[in-house]
């Protein structure tokens, strides 16, 4: 047996201090082709402070082996030193065998860095070196898979099926694209490849994004069995609790969509959106307390967040808490932008507590988002008639009436002011 194979043998059982001994005798003894093998098996298990002394050992007796820069420049990038990963890199020309494998290796170094146009120049330079070769066909796959490129991702993807690859560097091919494709919105032809994916590589991931396409297809059944199934092998999998959640709302089971939203929460307490889901679902079971609880909770935690502040708003209007709507929204209209809902929001509260300045002041700030919401105009009229502001009126009504002409209500109203 080589030192290398005892000292492999010795870090399989925790023999640390052997096995550093015996590193020290395999660098001395064994031949170039068994210290080239025990760098790759000890970069494979982690080790790589002695994957990269064993490299270098071989540098030294092998200066124009470039395989051996890029395999120390991968080390060096996994061990965030990428200034020293790029001095390797830089000693591979062009003419060198280990070209494309260089830059490869360039490429992810400057991924690690989010610089992702640089990343693909490299990436693209190998595929012009080499078309057709699968490292690269993946390598780009990946990259544009990670930056949101869908559809360029699925044709690279697909090359690699077509060569002969349902799997490649221990990724599942069928995986990626039903993951591509959902997240393009082609939902049915995300499904039949995530369908397809091995069950050695059924993924926490993988079984989330299934049951996600199942909700989006209406396949409501699917999904709850789908993700059910996955809470039960993954009940930390936080994301697939409001999901689950929205498939029981769907099927109006809002009790069972509360209890699961509710699970949701005991892995995910500080998660905002969750408490926001759940204040939704309790609306349609009219327990107010329990949903004012729920929806103070998600602005505690996003104080700024505009979509959470608007449904807590619009719970105290319809609570006609107008005091503490008002101080809920009063400080929005500092803002730079500021959403016209908030407008009329404002405006509502400082109507019914009888502020009618600031009401008429908001009711014209928000009017021109809502020329083309006949509820908007129902409430701006009805203002307009309190103040006796007849001015606004008619051409408030014709906007109305051109909206919603059966509304005979109105359009008595309409024809009343224009004998006037």
């Amino acid at each position: 047996m080589t030192y290398s194979e005892q000292m492999l043998d010795q870090l399989q059982a925790g023999e640390l201090t052997n096995a550093k001994r015996t590193f020290r005798q395999a660098l001395d003894h064994d031949s170039d082709d068994m210290l080239f093998s025990l760098a790759e098996e000890l970069y494979g298990l982690g080790f790589l402070r002695q994957a990269r002394r064993t490299y270098l050992t071989l540098l030294q007796r092998y200066p124009d082996e470039d395989e051996l820069r890029t395999n120390l420049a991968t080390i060096a990038i996994d061990e965030g030193h990428n200034d020293e990963a790029l001095s390797y890199l830089a000693q591979v020309k062009p003419d060198s065998p280990a070209y494309l494998e260089s830059l490869l290796v360039a490429a992810d170094l400057y991924q690690t860095e989010e610089e992702f146009e640089v990343t693909e120049q490299k990436l693209k330079e190998a595929e012009q070196l080499a078309p057709d070769e699968p490292a690269v066909q993946f390598a780009l796959a990946e990259f544009y898979y990670l930056v949101g490129r869908f559809d360029d991702a699925i044709d690279y993807y697909f090359r690699l099926i077509k060569n002969g690859y349902t799997e490649f560097a221990k990724v599942d091919i069928a995986g990626r694209l039903g993951m591509c494709y959902a997240q393009s919105g082609q939902f049915k032809q995300a499904l039949g490849y995530l369908k397809q994916v091995k069950p050695d590589y059924q993924t926490s991931d993988i079984r989330f994004q299934t049951g996600m396409t199942q909700l989006h297809l209406d396949q409501v059944d699917a999904a709850i069995k789908t993700l059910e199934d996955l809470i039960k092998d993954d009940d930390q999998y936080a994301s697939a609790y409001p999901v689950l959640a929205q498939a029981f709302s769907k099927q109006r089971n809002y009790p069972q969509a509360l209890r699961t939203i509710q699970e949701g929460l005991a892995v995910d307490q500080y998660n905002e959106q969750l408490y926001s889901q759940a204040a939704a679902i309790v609306s349609h079971l009219g327990n107010h307390q329990l949903m004012e609880k729920y929806l103070k909770k998600a602005h505690e935690l996003a104080p700024d967040n505009l979509t959470i502040i608007l449904q807590y708003s619009n719970f105290l209007l319809h609570q006609h808490d107008d005091q503490a709507n008002i101080k809920l929204l009063a400080p929005l209209i500092k803002e730079d932008e500021v959403d016209p809902q908030v407008y009329w929001n404002l405006a509502r509260s400082y109507q019914r507590t009888e502020q009618f300045d600031l009401a008429g002041k908001y009711f014209r700030a928000a009017a021109p988002s809502y020329q083309d919401d006949p509820t908007f105009l129902k409430e701006l009229i009805d203002f307009d008639r309190e103040m006796g502001n007849t001015q606004d009126l008619l051409p408030e009504l014709r906007r109305y009436l051109a909206l919603v002409p059966t509304d005979t209500a109105m359009q008595d109203l309409l024809d009343e002011y224009e004998e006037y």
